[in-house]
Parts: structure tokens; C-alpha cells; sequence
């Protein structure tokens, strides 16, 4: 099993920070480290419950933030990590770019959109 990682720059405001993160598709939610969250002067909007790989269950708190990938810019919704959660690039983050993740190739491609 590979693991593919992209670099992306998150901001609020004036402030706008370069990261790595790794690209989760089995993941709904971007994830920002608390280190990173906490530079951009971040605030929840939210909490939400989310279940994990083990079955157990956490909570955590969203909030939204730019975010740039590729020459382009979007707002999307982040979840705000918690001390030793990493940086993880969810599918609402590609979807809001148009793409996904192709796993034969370790990298992201546009992604086929629908209107129905």
C-alpha cells in the first residue's frame, strides 16, 4: 500500500501557511494539526461526531478556512485537530477542486462530474 501526500497552502485572512497532507479518500473531512489551526487564529463553527477505523467513535470541531491546491482557491470546512491528529486532505476537499485520487498512480486527476 502506497501513500500519496500533496502540499497545499491553507490561510485566514493575511495569514496563510504551506502544509503537507496526506491524501485520505476513505476520509469525509480535512484535517488541520493544532499547531497549524491555532497560527491561522482559527475558531469552530461546529462540533461533529465521527466514527473511526476501530469503530470507536470522537468528537471534533469544524471551522472553515482558503485553501489552495494546484493555482487554485477555495473555502472549504476543516476539522480542527486535536493533539496528535494529522494533516489529512478529505474527499469534500477534492470534490470542492474536482478531483480524486487515482491509487494505481498515487496522485490526484480531475475527477468526472455529474449534474444528476
Amino acid at each position: 500500500m502506497g501513500l500519496t501526500t500533496v502540499r497545499a497552502r491553507v490561510g485566514r485572512g493575511r495569514r496563510a501557511l504551506d502544509a503537507e497532507f496526506l491524501v485520505d479518500s476513505g476520509a469525509s473531512y480535512t484535517v488541520l494539526p493544532e499547531p497549524l489551526w491555532r497560527k491561522l487564529g482559527l475558531r469552530s463553527i461546529a462540533t461533529r461526531t465521527f466514527g473511526l477505523a476501530d469503530g470507536s467513535t470522537v468528537d471534533r470541531r469544524l471551522s472553515e478556512t482558503w485553501f489552495e491546491y494546484g493555482g487554485e482557491g477555495r473555502t472549504v470546512q476543516v476539522v480542527l485537530g486535536e493533539r496528535g491528529d494529522e494533516a489529512l486532505l478529505g474527499v469534500l476537499t477534492l470534490e470542492a477542486f474536482g478531483l480524486m485520487l487515482n491509487p494505481f498512480r498515487r496522485e490526484l486527476v480531475p475527477m468526472r462530474l455529474l449534474m444528476a
